[in-house]
């Protein structure tokens, strides 16, 4: 084999484990796979504690955001436009705050800033870990069904995922208990 075959080869070689190993992520813990998610959830701004089980028969979207995170307040806007539209057809939306110790202190003035009405809480680092794995870039929100799987995530915040976002809500929404 010539030197610049083999070089390509070898290009080609690594292009395609770098392929097959991007798409070996952990998967977010689902209903068909109750033991990953057992336990783990967050503390909600009351103090209580809550899981994905305790929206049962609800559509959940849980989104990962920080205070100081730019995509995350230009996503809130929209957020708080859905929990007004579809709260009352079963959505239930829970913000998620990963954006350290530090901004916890920040989240009521924030929610003050947008007027979130939606539940705001502090997840188990254990509950990050398994939902958003390797790629910890927020905002980032899952679509949870009545059933309690996993229907969809969302990493980043623009105006096409806005619109998936919005179609993926309804037609959960629509599908029966």
């Amino acid at each position: 084999m010539k030197s610049g075959t083999k070089i390509k080869f070898v290009v080609l070689i690594a292009v395609a484990l770098l392929i097959a190993c991007s798409a070996c992520r952990r998967l977010p813990p689902t209903a068909t796979n109750p033991t990953t998610a057992n336990g783990f959830g967050w503390e909600l701004d009351n103090g209580q504690r809550a899981q994905i089980s305790d929206y049962k028969g609800k559509v959940l979207l849980l989104d990962f955001y920080a205070t100081w995170c730019e995509p995350c307040r230009a996503e809130t806007p929209h957020l708080v436009e859905l929990h007004q539209h579809y709260a009352s057809q079963g959505l239930q939306i829970v913000g998620l705050n990963v954006g350290g110790e530090d901004d916890h202190a920040e989240v009521p003035a924030f929610a003050k800033e947008f007027g979130i009405q939606y539940a705001l809480a502090v997840p188990d680092d254990e509950f990050v870990d398994q939902y958003m794995g390797m790629n910890q870039n927020i905002p980032q929100s899952f679509i949870i069904d009545r059933q309690g799987r996993v229907v969809r995530r969302f990493v980043g915040y623009g105006e096409q995922s806005a619109q998936e976002l919005d179609r993926i809500v309804e037609s959960a929404l629509a599908q029966s208990q």
